[in-house]
């Protein structure tokens, strides 16, 4: 799971691609990058957060009206310099990619870009390889400079052939020296990506690809909705928009990033995360008092911040006082996205603590968005009871995580996973608590499609139901690629 934005403008757009990466910071805290172009590549990227690595001199060099960017939260390659994108090549034109997503079968295209082709990746990156497949398929073949509909066309047939051999998520946003900007969402539309245009006082356009909605209001961009599954999206140097639908299978998008990875004042796929979110809390309530109707809390908190807008509406439902029990220090990072157990371990004391008055003598009920690998549940759980609850309930907006994800979010293993190696009684001993509700999968799924003007089919759920959408991921498969990511860690 990454963030990713392209801007295309009519003035420098380096200081709004920073802009951007602060508004996407919540999608990655490993690593940022930006590249703007005019007849050249202007690169700057760095380990860190995005105001870590940049200084308003860092941008000033950052020349060019488009530009793509990229904050990472590592699925796939290493923690090096080497492994920042956005990454870009020379020729044909000189082409820059930034990639959120994970692809399944990338071992198959390196094997065949290093042995068969005899060329060098200079990343452990699995983007490297969607890059250099479009930059293969564009450098093929013959178009009239002048011809933008030919260009764009080729540029949606060199598209289609990576929709032919990739596997996996790929959202993308690209530059093309001389042309233009690209982007461009895999055929099940697993991961996001939305767009949006600020009309300027001339009649002319800007434009803005991303993972979120999250920066338009702030840099003056109307999101006008969400790049379509298999669609292609070019933005030439003139400002004329080219939109194609190339290939389109069953409209797939990640639950996970209404549960957990989007920030609540996106919109993604026609549907609120706010909204959703609060629907998650009241199918949740409703849960509760079906299971436990002789049980009522005195007080419901959430585990913050994401579980707060579930943990209001849960609230509400069961017509229990809402408190923030627990105060997040907010300059500490995502606890879920931490590099490692250790880590995520360490720092979930470092940004909670335990509000008394709202603790003590209580039945306390905590609602948090998943539980994952257990560990930042058991230490909230720890900290409510050493301030003297009286008993402790948690929820969970999120139905049980069985199965590793391979479409983006760093969910490796299945050992790693409590509820893949625990039952629920089991989890409920481990993390020791009173009373323990997960959300069904059918009330999540509706939480997420009971309103928007969206076109989901069915949300992709790999994680919990280990029904995976493409990729043919057997059970030896699965477990090829747990190894690796297991080797990948040392």
């Amino acid at each position: 799971m990454c963030g990713i934005v392209g801007i295309y403008s009519h003035e420098p757009v380096a200081a709004e691609l920073y802009d951007s990466l602060i508004h996407l910071q919540h999608r990655g805290q490993d690593a940022a990058g930006i590249l703007t172009c005019d007849e050249r590549f202007y690169p700057k990227h760095g380990l860190g957060l995005v105001r870590e690595i940049f200084t308003p001199r860092d941008l000033i060099p950052l020349k060019g009206n488009i530009g793509i960017a990229h904050t990472r939260y590592p699925t796939a390659g290493g923690y090096s310099e080497s492994d920042i994108q956005p990454l870009w090549v020379g020729s044909p034109r000189g082409i820059a990619l930034a990639h959120n997503g994970n692809l399944v079968n990338y071992k198959a295209l390196a094997d065949d870009i290093c042995g068969k082709q005899h060329r060098h990746l200079n990343s452990t990156l699995d983007s490297e390889a969607l890059l250099l497949l479009l930059a293969d398929n564009l450098a093929t073949g013959s178009y009239a400079d002048n011809d933008e509909e030919a260009f764009f066309q080729k540029l949606c047939r060199s598209v289609q052939t990576i929709y032919e051999r990739v596997e996996g998520s790929f959202s993308v946003v690209s530059v093309v020296i001389g042309k233009g900007l690209v982007a461009f969402r895999d055929p099940h539309g697993i991961r996001p990506l939305v767009w949006g245009e600020r009309k300027r006082e001339d009649g002319t356009s800007d434009y803005i690809f991303a993972s979120e909605t999250t920066a338009f209001y702030a840099l003056g961009f109307e999101p006008q909705g969400d790049l379509q599954p298999g669609e292609v999206a070019y933005v030439n140097k003139a400002g004329k928009l080219f939109r194609q639908v190339v290939q389109a299978k069953a409209f797939t998008p990640c639950v996970f990033e209404y549960v957990y990875f989007s920030r609540p004042d996106s919109t993604l796929d026609g549907v609120s995360v706010y909204r959703s979110r609060l629907r998650m809390g009241q199918n949740l309530a409703r849960q509760w008092k079906q299971v436990y109707p002789d049980i009522l809390p005195d007080v419901v908190i959430p585990a913050p911040f994401t579980a707060n807008t579930a943990a209001l509406s849960f609230a509400h439902e069961l017509g229990v006082r809402y408190s923030e029990g627990l105060y997040k220090n907010p300059f500490i990072g995502r606890t879920f996205i931490m590099p490692n157990q250790k880590a995520r371990s360490r720092s979930v004391r470092y940004k909670l603590t335990p509000q008394r008055t709202e603790i003590e003598n209580k039945k306390v009920l905590i609602v948090d968005d998943s539980i994952v690998r257990g560990t930042t549940s058991r230490e909230i759980i720890k900290m409510v009871r050493e301030y003297g609850a009286k008993e402790i309930y948690l929820v969970s907006s999120c139905p049980p995580i069985k199965n590793p994800c391979f479409y983006g979010i760093d969910i490796p293993s299945r050992k790693e996973l409590i509820a893949s190696t625990h039952t629920e009684a089991q989890i409920r001993d481990y993390l020791g608590v009173d009373r323990l509700l997960y959300q069904t999968q059918e009330d999540l799924v509706e939480a997420v499609t009971r309103r928007g003007q969206h076109h989901i089919e069915r949300p992709c759920m790999g994680c919990m139901d280990g029904m995976y959408i493409c990729g043919n991921i057997t059970e030896e498969k699965i477990q090829a690629l747990e190894l690796q990511r297991e080797k990948d860690r040392e």
